[in-house]
């Protein structure tokens, strides 16, 4: 089963097939699974292993250790969950400078931590050196086999793997992009992704936000809360957004029918406060009747020119708001009249 989650064996998406026609029968079945909330579309057909032994390995970022952590395990296959909460003398973990790459004795390290048995050692070496150039070539987030299999000949095979790209580096491989699948996420989040908008999360609540900068947005959503509202989600435009951006991004949240109000909160860096308001109105102009009111706070660079492009406006659903306290409180009590209306 092709599906961007774990434990898929657990779940019935790896079967093992003798025929030909039997491989078909069982591929119907897998197809239309439910697996976590991921329907599977896809099954990948591999030839079937000679396995005489399933290993674990994996490279990923640990952010805390501003390194790179090397994982490797001897118990590998459906358990390694239960094998590092249980076992966890059965699992390395080694940490590579990421100035320095991967040496011999990162490799020795995490086999011999691992319980990796001295015969498989040199073939199980070389696949991790490969995963290791694998992890760092992609930019990844995390680069995972499991099982690692050894054949009864000898050879080391990546039976199983597991891949997660860093977003943030995608300028830099191009050729990944006709990798993305927005299939199987919420409608609003497949929105935001296919038009650009760069971090959006979907919440529970009923007060929309945008912002921009991830850290002015999870401010956002504080005040929110603490003026005793619920954020219905999160929204960084980022740096530079345009009045296209702001059209399309308050577009997103709108369609949401659980927002009874949105929250603009833009500090203006290199984000201009005209273009802002520019995409506001232009927002509205495209959506037609719009009811749910939008607090608008301004900040920052041409925050004056922006105002004023909105006080002309004169647009009964934009209610201005002079600081994020102020923008909040009347974002929530707007909020609350029309879910008690």
């Amino acid at each position: 089963a092709q599906v961007k989650v774990g434990g898929r064996g657990k779940a019935g998406g790896v079967k093992l097939a003798q025929t030909p026609a039997e491989t078909a029968e069982v591929a119907k079945q897998i197809i239309g699974m439910d697996i976590k909330g991921h329907k599977v579309r896809q099954v990948l057909i591999e030839r079937a292993g000679d396995i005489a032994a399933e290993y674990y390995a994996s490279f990923m970022l640990d952010r805390g250790a501003k390194a790179y952590l090397g994982m490797c395990s001897a118990k590998g296959g459906m358990d390694i969950e239960q094998v590092a909460a249980e076992e966890p003398d059965y699992l390395a973990k080694v940490h590579i400078d990421p100035l320095v790459g991967i040496k011999q004795f990162h490799l020795n390290e995490m086999m011999s931590f691992g319980k990796i048995p001295r015969e498989h050692q040199k073939a199980v070496g070389g696949l991790l050196e490969k995963l290791f150039r694998c992890f760092v070539g992609a930019d990844a987030a995390l680069v995972e086999v499991n099982p690692l299999v050894m054949t009864s000949a000898g050879d080391a095979i990546a039976l199983d793997a597991k891949v997660s790209l860093d977003e943030n580096a995608l300028y830099r491989h191009p050729e990944f992009t006709k990798l993305v699948d927005n299939r199987d996420l919420p409608k609003q989040e497949r929105a935001a992704k296919d038009l650009g908008l760069g971090n959006f999360v979907a919440l529970d609540g009923y007060v929309g936000v945008i912002g921009n900068g991830a850290g002015l947005t999870m401010s956002t959503l504080d005040v929110v809360a603490e003026a005793g509202g619920k954020p219905a989600n999160f929204l960084d435009i980022g740096g530079g957004a345009n009045a296209e951006v702001m059209a399309n991004a308050i577009g997103v949240i709108l369609s949401d029918r659980k927002v009874k109000s949105l929250m603009v909160n833009i500090f203006g860096g290199i984000t201009r406060g005209d273009e802002v308001a520019k995409g506001i109105l232009a927002a509205i102009d495209k959506l037609g009747d719009v009811k749910v009111p939008i607090v608008v706070r301004l900040d920052g660079t041409n925050a004056e020119e922006g105002r004023a492009i909105l006080q002309k406006a004169n647009h009964p659903k934009i209610v201005p708001a002079a600081t994020m306290l102020d923008a909040a409180a009347k974002a929530v009590e707007l909020a609350k009249k029309r879910r008690a209306s």
